[in-house]
Order: C-alpha cells, then sequence, then structure tokens
C-alpha cells in the first residue's frame, strides 16, 4: 500500500471542508471505509450503548507500518491521494486524510495496526489531544479502531444524541450500506455483546437477500447495462412491494452510497407507471463510471456527487431501470398470497437472482423487450369467443369451452402448451379469474390486468401516431354539465388527436361520435365525461405531452373490462395469453399487483396436507 503522507497546501485547500462527526453512526462510517480502502476481506464491528460509549472496528487489512501511524492520526495525511489529478479521479472511499483526526478530537481513540511484513502491532492512542508514541503491541496482520466516550471533551455535543435505540438504528443503517456495496466481505456487528448480524462473503444477489430479506429477493427484478465506461446493475424491487418510506433505497457510485437527487428521480420516474400512490420502489443499484466522469468532493459527508454529464447518466440509468422492470408477466416474479408472500422467489428460482445476474454484462446484449405491434387489434376479452377457438386448439381449449376442464389442462400440459399463467378454470364473484399452471394455483385481478394492457397498447399506439379511431354507427348522446360541453368544443382538435369526435348538442348535452377503436367496448358517456376533466384540469396542450401517460391512465381504466362481467373460459384464457405478452403486466397502472400465484405447497399448507 502506498506510504501516507502529508498532503501539500495546494492540495489541501481544493478539498471540500471539514471532516464532520455528527453522531456514532459518521464515526462507524468513516472506520468502515477505512478498512475497505485498506483491502479487508473480513470486518467485525463492536459496539456498546449505541456507539456512544465504545465503536470497535477490526479488519484484516493492509495494516500500517509503525512510521506513518502517528500520520494516521494527524490532519490531512493519507495515502489515497498525492496530487490534484488524483482527487479529480477518486477511486477510494476516503481521500481527505482528516477522518481520524476528526474523530480523535472529540473522543478516545486507540489504533492497533501490522502489516504482513512485520513481526508485531503497535498501537497509538490520542484522547482529544495530540497522539502518543506508538507501543508495541500484539495484534495479527490488519488493524482495529477502539472509539471510546464520543465527545467526552464536548458535553453540549453529547446533549443533541438521540436514546440508544435510535444511534443504534442508525449505525446498523451504517453497516448495511457498506455490507450491501461489498459483498465479497465478510462483516459481522455486535451490540452490547449481542450479535446483530453476521454475514459470510457471497454474491451480490445472496448479500441483498441476507439484508433486505427473501421477499424483496423473492419480486426484485435484476438490472444489467453496461455502455462504454458506464454501466448499471443491481436489483429494482418489485412495485407490488413498494413501501411508506425510503428506508430501501440504495444507490451505490463506484462503490459509494450516495444520495444524489439526479439518480434519484431516474429511478422514480422508472417506477412511474408502475407505483402505487405516494408508495416508495425499493432498490439496490450500482452505477460505475470512469472516476474523471463524476466529482465526490463536493460535500464533507461525500453522500453527494456531480456527475460531468449528468443528462446521459439520469437517462442511462432511467432506460437501464425500465427495462428491468418492463417484463411480462411471464418473465417477472409473482406477488406472494399471505404467509406464501416471502416463498413466491427464491435465489435459484426461475425469475430470482441467481436465474439473472450475467457476469459480463452488455448493452448490446440485454434481453429484447417484447414487441407490441399488434397494439390495433383490440383486446381479447373484446372478441367474439369464436375468434379464440382456433388460437388455442394446441391446447385443447374448444373441448374446455365445452366443460371438460380437467381433461384439457391435462392435454395442455402432456402436449407442451402449458402457459406461465396457466389456463382459467373459473371466474369468482365476477371480479378474479381462477387459472391452473404447474406449479399450483393463479389468482388475476381481470380488471386490473386488462387496465394494464389496454395502457401499454394506447401508449404504444400513441407513439406510432397508429390510434386507429371507430366511429360509432348510432352515436352516443347524453347530458352534460356546461364545463364539459365548452372543454369538448373548446378543445376538439386535441380530442381528435387521440380518437375522440365530441360534439355539443345544446348547451346541457353531448353526442360521442367516434372513440379509440380500442375502447369500442367501454361505458361512453363515462370515459367522455373522465377525459373531460382531465383535459380542462391539466390543460390541453400538456396533456399531449408531460400528461400524457396520466391522460392514457384515465381512458386505459375506463376502457377495461368492468367488475361482474361474465367471461368465458376463452376470453378469460385470452387475457392471461395477453397478460404473458405485455410488458409490465404483473402491475395495474396504480402499482397494485395483478396476479398472485399459490404454490401446491402453500395450499397443502393451508389444509394442513403431510402433518
Amino acid at each position: 500500500m502506498p506510504a501516507i503522507h502529508l498532503l501539500p497546501d495546494t492540495l489541501i485547500s481544493q478539498i471540500a471542508a471539514g471532516e464532520v462527526v455528527e453522531r456514532p453512526a459518521s464515526v462507524l462510517k468513516e472506520l468502515l471505509e477505512n478498512s475497505l480502502d485498506s483491502g479487508a476481506t473480513e470486518i467485525n464491528v463492536a459496539l456498546a450503548q449505541g456507539g456512544v460509549k465504545s465503536i470497535k472496528v477490526t479488519d484484516n487489512g493492509g495494516g500500517i507500518a509503525q512510521g506513518e501511524l502517528p500520520l494516521a492520526l494527524a490532519r490531512h495525511a493519507t495515502s489515497k491521494i498525492a496530487s490534484l489529478d488524483d482527487l479529480e479521479g477518486v477511486m477510494s472511499l476516503g481521500f481527505r486524510g482528516e477522518a481520524l483526526a476528526s474523530i480523535a478530537s472529540v473522543a478516545r481513540v486507540s489504533l492497533v495496526s501490522r502489516t504482513p511484513q512485520a513481526a508485531h502491532a503497535w498501537v497509538i492512542a490520542a484522547s482529544g489531544g495530540p497522539a502518543d508514541t506508538p507501543q508495541p503491541a500484539a495484534h495479527p496482520p490488519g488493524s482495529s479502531v477502539d472509539v471510546d466516550d464520543l465527545y467526552f471533551n464536548t458535553p453540549a455535543r453529547r446533549k443533541f444524541l438521540k436514546t440508544e435505540a435510535t444511534e443504534f438504528a442508525h449505525c446498523e443503517d451504517q453497516f448495511k450500506r457498506v455490507a450491501l456495496s461489498r459483498p465479497d466481505v465478510a462483516m459481522s456487528l455486535k451490540h452490547n455483546g449481542r450479535v446483530s448480524w453476521h454475514l459470510a462473503a457471497s454474491d451480490a444477489a445472496r448479500r441483498v437477500a441476507a439484508v433486505l430479506g427473501e421477499e424483496f429477493a423473492g419480486g426484485a427484478r435484476a438490472v444489467e447495462s453496461a455502455a462504454g465506461d458506464l454501466r448499471v446493475s443491481g436489483f429494482a424491487g418489485s412495485p407490488a412491494q413498494a413501501r411508506s418510506s425510503r428506508d430501501q433505497q440504495f444507490v451505490f457510485v463506484n462503490g459509494r452510497f450516495v444520495r444524489d437527487k439526479l439518480l434519484t428521480h431516474a429511478l422514480r420516474a422508472a417506477y412511474q407507471d408502475q407505483m402505487h400512490g405516494d408508495r416508495h420502489p425499493a432498490y439496490v443499484i450500482f452505477v460505475d463510471i470512469d472516476p474523471h466522469g463524476v466529482d465526490v468532493n463536493v460535500h464533507p459527508a461525500k453522500t453527494e456527487v456531480r456527475f460531468r454529464d449528468s443528462r446521459s447518466v439520469h437517462q442511462f440509468v432511467f432506460h437501464s431501470v425500465s427495462r428491468a422492470l418492463a417484463g411480462t408477466a411471464a418473465q417477472t416474479p409473482a406477488a406472494g398470497v399471505g404467509f406464501a408472500a416471502s416463498a413466491t422467489g427464491s435465489l435459484d428460482s426461475p425469475g430470482g437472482f441467481a436465474a439473472a445476474t450475467p457476469a459480463s454484462p452488455s448493452w448490446a446484449g440485454a434481453r429484447p423487450l417484447p414487441t407490441m405491434r399488434g397494439a390495433q387489434a383490440s383486446l381479447a376479452v373484446a372478441q367474439p369467443a369464436a375468434a379464440y377457438a382456433a388460437m388455442f386448439a394446441n391446447a385443447g381449449l374448444a373441448e374446455r369451452e365445452a366443460g371438460s376442464a380437467a381433461t384439457t389442462m391435462a392435454t395442455g400440459v402432456a402436449t407442451g402448451a402449458e402457459q406461465p399463467l396457466g389456463y382459467a378454470i373459473a371466474q369468482l364473484h365476477g371480479i378474479y379469474i381462477l387459472a391452473q399452471n404447474t406449479t399450483g394455483l393463479v389468482l388475476v385481478d381481470m380488471h386490473a390486468a386488462h387496465e394494464r394492457i389496454l395502457y401499454e397498447k394506447l401508449k404504444l399506439a400513441l407513439d406510432l401516431r397508429e390510434l386507429a379511431t371507430q366511429k360509432l354507427l348510432i352515436p352516443v348522446t347524453f347530458n352534460a354539465d356546461r364545463l364539459d360541453v365548452a372543454t369538448a368544443e373548446e378543445h376538439a382538435d386535441t380530442l381528435a388527436k387521440i380518437g375522440f369526435d365530441i360534439a355539443p348538442l345544446s348547451p346541457t348535452a353531448l353526442a360521442v361520435r367516434a372513440v379509440p377503436a380500442m375502447l369500442a367496448a367501454a361505458d361512453i358517456p363515462e370515459l367522455a365525461r373522465a377525459l373531460l376533466k382531465d383535459v380542462r384540469d391539466y390543460g390541453a396542450s400538456r396533456m399531449l405531452t408531460e400528461r400524457q401517460n396520466e391522460l392514457l391512465g384515465t381512458l386505459a381504466c375506463h376502457g377495461a373490462v368492468r367488475a361482474n362481467r361474465s367471461l368465458t373460459l376463452t376470453e378469460m384464457n385470452a387475457l392471461l395469453r395477453e397478460m404473458e405478452q405485455t410488458e409490465r403486466a404483473g402491475e395495474c397502472n396504480h402499482g397494485r399487483p395483478t396476479w398472485y400465484q399459490m404454490s401446491l405447497s402453500d395450499l397443502d399448507k393451508l389444509f394442513m396436507r403431510g402433518r
């Protein structure tokens, strides 16, 4: 390792001022980063009283030579940079040479270290002032840093600390961030003598599952894209598992945990069509970039960065995560039911992490998205049942329609015609479709699923300027308030661009003469009222630009098959097949899940079979 040295004044002046020791967690962060920078493969942390009484970090890294120990506790002394060019291309986590000196100024610090070549270790101590002379000590290769009695010499600052539980929670959060950033490093955490975390060295998928839980792991989608010197990888949590807080949002730039508004905006935008209400997505995202393309020297806590080409980074992150979330219902994990929620995905299951973590990612080799150029056709559930007899003949659906459901299922599986969402066997309360696949039972919210299918088709048709209009043989007339009539008259051109011909009949009545072809089966008056309200609320020009998705969402919601509509088995199966081919079909436009899977083992548990 490079030797620790004092930085020249010209370089010190370029460094963002001041290491801030705000609380025990900020101390732990600096010590953990030092351990990682030393090349450690094992790090053990022990805390007492939330870290206020004691913080001890032990690692098996490269250690510090005897002659460099006094410099380790000196301000602006570091082995990580030596010139302005080094500062502009920092790859290490620490680089300012201030952390240990700042900590030693407000706590009792003891540093024991041994290099692999040394016969024994050396220890140096400081208590709010200059460091003592190094003394011989016993210690294996690596380092241990003890930080005791934080703020012992500044009691006013100590008064601002929270309860022991709160301070420990902040320390634990720092521990988890480091653990997620470096799955190849074994880590443990003790608090007041009790083991809180023990993480063996592993791959990224298993470390994420260990830290964030099997439920997150079961529904997360792998992210893997690269272009030039920019790479985005990690795991995007299922939209159905969105949370009320942002506590499971982790973004790392070149291995460093950051809170960056640009990246947060890109990630939020990637989830925009699949997020319910004010919920927040969970994700672990790694952005790797040429260190000269990002400035990490913009904030004392080093949690903020500045990209030299921020627009390109934003768009690349947005598209990378959008692609990962855009799988069809057949390509993404199902939501779980009750006790089965954490059992629907595993590290080695299809759709889990093991099946989607390529070792050598490339942008060009990423999975192509399914085509939807058949968007002009109306949805399957709106077609006559006879139109699907031929489509599903190989699966024996004609027999099923005649009432031979059990025979058909056997035929489909035997001929290899089994589909991921299986085959419909019944409709429940006019709301849910029950289907059987090789895994067990599939439950589908038919309105939510149809809404997503319509929405994606409307988006594509509008983007391609191929939104077909269907003139109504008999115009649909209905009473309307004066605002709706005025809106229809004023914005007739805008309405025509999205396939609607709505004309005033009188000051209190409207006639709908044409609608988008794929919405012809909708409740026309209700659809027209909702459309006119959106145009009025958001403005016609915005509706076709930044508010376009909200408009299409409204149309899809009103055009989707409604509750209590009885569907034939053929129509239900047609909907399942559409789901298997439609992007983002695992969630409706509002972020709610469209289907659930219950395995045979889940059903066995319900009935206590095998006990």
